[in-house]
């Protein structure tokens, strides 16, 4: 539902805000007052064409906003556009710049043209005066269909996601396959020099130590041997003061227990004194100075670089890439055999698809008769005389198949007697797609209530002057359509008949006043008594009489 709708420095008007409601909204003023401004800047912001000429004279920049509440699609929208959410509104600003140039902001982060017109089929459908059907196009004619009938088209879509999915496989399996066989001697060859390494991993760390000590063998030995004699071997070693410190306290010890404690920690150090020299013992009697050994660790480590360098910048990489090319031979040759196995499960996401899609079909040309004849009465009962006819045809062939089926659903009429049936979007006149687009949602809307089908709700819906050609007994069959249709979903629309008007369930006045030598549009939301006086100007013009107020009343009430 739009919630509010604001502008400043947009054609005629300086500032203004409307707060909408639920329901029928309804705009009324005299000619001229603006109206249609107000349906031209919501179009504005469902992505319609800015220009230069809308900014207010004088100002830099005209800025039009508004806000609907979010809807899951129209959230699912903004999410794959990277645009945050902003609790249960959706907030949409379009500034127009004097030489033309614009900015968009959707959530007060900045967004494009585009991400309006993605967000447009979920928030409102605009239908002013000025634009064709275009925006009812053969899209949103299947989706009222749908609607109308209650089809759901997830196990289409399903269907349709499982075989794109089989269809990309193989086609990426033959479409690769040139490029595969001039691979093959690549991958041989990369796959042999990996295998031949017969690779470990961490091996070239291992091999980095043990190149260390041989390269450096002699230092090692005369710093273990060295250390050894130290600590343990020579006459003035550790182990040797130790011991004879140790005697010193013992004799200290059998006098006086204080020492007692002392003589422990003694014989302590002087076992760990004996533990470390062994270790360096040991250490140095392993050292082998084998330039044998280091000449063979030099040229594996040589080799692990080379792999290295052309494969990975580790040995663990080195081993996975010869398992992908390992993989990749394999899958050459096994082609024929997968090839087999992508077509069958192609042909068999194929024909789940056909079923679904062909199930839509069948109840979608079952509904079509249905809706175009109730949709042909609703038409001839707004002051038109047509036929209406809805065309569903199917299309199999695979470039037809979408997530929705492969239905070309069109609406056609012909608003004459002897024209042919032609497509909505050839209907010259505003006023009369207005009221074919009143009929149709109405039609859709009393069927679904009938049967009660839970259907979501749709969009927001703009009628501009749909009163066009229109009157008595036609105009009060338009209000009463209007509200109807309000039932349902949120409607606005621009009127110009009093039978209209009194039906609305939130009616606001546009003026147009000037004030310090400039025009200013001013739009307000009118309470019982205002409306009363408004209905009654609709009817009697510039001068307000007793009988047009009490006629007005009368009209309002009656359409409670």
């Amino acid at each position: 539902m739009l919630v509010e709708l604001r502008a400043e420095n947009y054609a005629v008007i300086d500032h203004a805000i409307a707060v909408f409601g639920p329901g029928l909204n309804l705009l009324t003023g005299e000619t001229g007052a603006g109206k249609s401004i107000l349906v031209d800047a919501l179009a504005l912001l469902m992505g319609g064409k800015a220009s230069a000429e809308i900014v207010r004279h004088g100002a830099e920049k005209a800025v039009v906003a508004c806000v609907f509440e979010a809807t899951p699609a129209a959230e699912a929208v903004l999410e794959e556009n990277g645009i945050d959410a902003e609790g249960n509104e959706i907030i949409l600003r379009r500034e127009i710049l004097s030489n033309g140039k614009g900015r968009v902001f959707v959530n007060n982060q900045q967004a494009t043209v585009g991400v309006l017109r993605q967000l447009a089929p979920e928030l409102a459908l605009v239908h002013a005066q000025s634009e064709t059907l275009a925006s009812f196009d053969q899209t949103q004619q299947r989706i009222l269909l749908d609607r109308f009938a209650g089809i759901s088209t997830e196990d289409v879509a399903t269907a349709h996601e499982a075989w794109r999915a089989a269809q990309a496989k193989l086609d990426d399996l033959l479409t690769n396959e040139q490029e595969r066989l001039r691979m093959v001697d690549l991958w041989s060859f990369q796959a042999k020099e990996i295998s031949s390494a017969s690779l470990l991993a961490g091996e070239d760390e291992k091999l980095e130590t043990e190149k260390r000590v041989l390269a450096n063998a002699e230092k090692l030995y005369a710093a273990a041997m060295g250390a050894f004699d130290q600590l343990y071997e020579g006459g003035a070693s550790a182990e040797a003061a130790l011991r004879a410190a140790g005697k010193n306290v013992d004799e200290l010890a059998r006098y006086d227990e204080k020492f007692s404690e002392a003589a422990q920690q003694i014989s302590s150090a002087r076992a760990m004194v004996g533990d470390v020299s062994s270790t360096l013992r040991d250490y140095a009697e392993r050292i082998d100075a084998s330039p044998e050994r280091l000449a063979e660790i030099e040229d594996r480590l040589a080799l692990l670089d080379r792999l290295k360098r052309k494969y990975g910048k580790t040995i663990d990489e080195v081993i996975a890439l010869g398992d992908v090319v390992e993989r990749k031979l394999a899958e050459v040759e096994d082609r024929d055999e997968t090839l087999k196995t992508l077509r069958g499960a192609l042909a068999k996401a194929a024909d789940v698809y056909k079923q679904a899609a062909n199930a839509v079909s069948v109840q979608r040309k079952t509904a079509a008769a249905k809706l175009a004849k109730l949709a042909e009465a609703q038409i001839n009962s707004l002051a038109m005389k047509v036929r209406f006819e809805i065309s569903v045809a199917g299309n199999e062939q695979e470039p037809a198949w979408t997530a929705d089926g492969w239905d070309e659903v069109e609406y056609r009429i012909a608003t004459n007697a002897g024209e042919p049936l032609k497509p909505l979007h050839e209907i010259a006149s505003g006023g009369e797609m207005s009221r074919v687009m009143l009929a149709l949602k109405v039609a859709v809307e009393e069927a679904s209530a009938k049967t009660r089908k839970k259907l979501p709700t749709p969009r927001t819906l703009v009628f501009d002057e749909i009163d066009i050609g229109i009157g008595g007994r036609a105009a009060d069959a338009v209000g009463q359509k209007l509200k109807a249709l309000g039932r349902a979903q949120q409607v606005l629309c621009v009127t110009h008949l009093p039978q209209i008007a009194a039906f609305a369930d939130h009616h606001f006045v546009v003026e147009k006043k000037e004030d310090h030598a400039r025009t200013k549009m001013n739009i307000r939301l009118l309470d019982d008594r205002a409306r009363t006086h408004e209905v009654a100007r609709m009817l009697s013009g510039a001068k307000v009489t007793d009988t047009s107020l009490q006629h007005a009343a009368q009209m309002i009430a009656t359409s409670r």
